[in-house]
């Protein structure tokens, strides 16, 4: 897929989805653009149904199918299986993190808060589908640098029945943070306060 194309698209199957997290989607990406979405397991989405922005406020909504035997189930708990909320939390920054990097951000993604966040509900293995409804709130890109951060506030379903809430949850692309030379020492190979640029 073009550049040109993927900024203009509205909806991304599961094909183009995974294609994204292993870099693969674009043919033709602007120097410095280095989003990405993590790979499965941690890819907590399956498809993005709709995208919109209008000033620098916007929408972005997913959907994610339940598995009976999704990793998280194995292990979180024995007898008792239900998804961590946080991996919800996390999905929601995935998203915000691409909605940047549609919006013409450069950089790398990083998750940068949340202000506040409710659990109503759970995710168990019999549900069938988890939707994620992303209301940006604030996207600014820096005209110069091309980074990119953006505010949100979301509702996590499951089902169609609202199971978390998050405010002011906030996720941008960045430059030079990257580590391609995993696993090996340099630079990026060690962690600890994000400056901001």
């Amino acid at each position: 897929m073009k550049y040109e194309q993927f900024l203009a698209r509205s909806q991304f199957d599961q094909q183009e989805v995974l294609a994204f997290a292993h870099g693969r989607l674009l043919d033709d990406a602007p120097q410095g653009f280095h989003g990405q979405l993590p790979l499965p397991p941690m890819l907590m989405i399956d498809r993005i149904t709709a995208l919109r922005a209008d000033g620098n406020r916007g929408i972005i909504h997913a959907e994610r199918d339940v598995r009976i035997d999704d990793w998280f189930f194995q292990c979180h708990f024995l007898s008792d299986p239900v998804q961590p909320g946080c991996l919800g939390v996390d999905a929601v920054w995935q998203l915000i993190g691409f909605y940047c990097a549609w919006r013409g951000g450069l950089g790398t993604g990083r998750a940068l808060g949340c202000g506040e966040i409710e659990f109503l509900g759970q995710i168990r293995p019999h549900d069938h589908c988890v939707r994620y409804e992303v209301d940006i709130r604030r996207h600014s890109t820096m005209p110069h640098t091309g980074v990119s951060i953006a505010v949100a506030d979301a509702t996590v379903f499951v089902d169609d029945q609202p199971i978390y809430r998050l405010q002011k949850a906030k996720s941008g692309l960045f430059h030079d943070i990257g580590y391609s030379d995993y696993p090996f020492r340099s630079a990026q190979s060690r962690g600890g306060i994000l400056e901001r640029q």
